[in-house]
């Protein structure tokens, strides 16, 4: 039981790494794209298209960075310390995704796509 513990913790790790790749890779490519634009439309849209890349680089590394946490709490450390310290981390991930959800998309999650 405990390797399985100890893979669990180790794929926990991996998620957590692929988050952090997601946001490394997220911004170099919408840093290629931001300079990439700015020959081809005006520097104030090239900008809003580089924070609306970036952004959604963000909320989906977030996504994962918040699945290896939990993983990690749940199977290595059943503290209730850990689990207050996991809490708090949701939550301040879940208030930063709701508002790079507002600032890439314009809408709150809940809200209808503009048409």
């Amino acid at each position: 039981m405990s390797s399985f513990v100890t893979y669990l913790g180790m794929a926990g790790y991996a998620i957590e790494t692929v988050g952090v790749i997601i946001i490394i890779v997220g911004f170099l490519l919408s840093a290629a794209w931001f300079v990439g634009r700015l020959r081809h439309i005006d520097p104030l849209e090239a900008y809003r298209s580089l924070r609306r890349d970036l952004g959604r680089s963000i909320m989906l590394g977030l996504e994962f960075l918040v699945a290896g946490d939990i993983i990690r709490t749940i199977v290595i450390e059943q503290t209730l310390n850990s689990a207050a310290t996991l809490a708090v981390i949701v939550l301040i991930r879940i208030v930063l995704s709701l508002t790079l959800e507002v600032e890439v998309e314009g809408r709150w999650p809940w809200q209808r796509e503009k048409t």
